[in-house]
């Protein structure tokens, strides 16, 4: 009897020790949550502004262009790109990051000593807005292509060093597409 009680106790002290050990392991996280690196952190932040400097000027086009190419065009790059501008303020947003770095939405240079890649300068912007018709057209179109070069340059840089699978697959998607309007808008430009 006494061996029972014995084997008893020592089964109870053993199950009672397991229950009450250290805290359990993490689940997995999340991709909001963890998952990221800083490439990632640094493609949101600075894809963001890029983006809205974008729809700034697919704006300028409806009261300015001659061409309904043209028109067309800037009304899918604003389309595609203010729901791309959200879905990274949400994961900046999860990643409990500030939503900007050295730029601002809206702003046009980089503080510092660079300007981040295929961003236009404040004179161009000006100038772009300064012009109508076809001259319009054609400063839109090859700033387009700049900035859309700089786009898919960033996107590159996400897929070779990030390491979150969201922002490495709209990494995929921006260079894809922005590659497409850059060849449509490269033909504009020809014909």
């Amino acid at each position: 009897m006494r061996k029972i009680f014995f084997s008893g106790a020592v089964l109870a002290a053993s199950l009672l020790l397991g229950a009450c050990g250290g805290p359990e392991s993490p689940a997995p996280a999340s991709s909001s949550q963890a998952g990221h690196n800083a490439a990632d952190v640094a493609f949101a932040q600075q894809m963001i502004p890029h983006h809205h400097q974008a729809l700034e000027m697919a704006k300028m086009v409806p009261s300015r262009s001659s061409d309904p190419k043209v028109v067309d065009l800037a009304g899918r790059i604003d389309r595609a790109q203010d729901p791309e501008i959200r879905q990274m303020q949400g994961w900046l947003k999860a990643w409990g990051v500030a939503a900007t770095s050295h730029a601002m939405p809206g702003g046009h240079e980089m503080s510092g000593d660079h300007a981040m890649t295929g961003m236009m300068s404040d004179a161009d912007m000006k100038s772009l807005d300064a012009a109508k018709g076809p001259a319009f057209d054609r400063s839109w179109l090859d700033m387009m292509v700049k900035h859309h070069q700089g786009a898919v340059e960033m996107a590159k840089t996400e897929l070779a060093q990030g390491s979150d699978a969201g922002a490495k697959a709209l990494a995929k998607k921006i260079i894809e597409a922005q590659q497409a309007e850059i060849a449509e808008m490269q033909g504009l430009l020809k014909g």
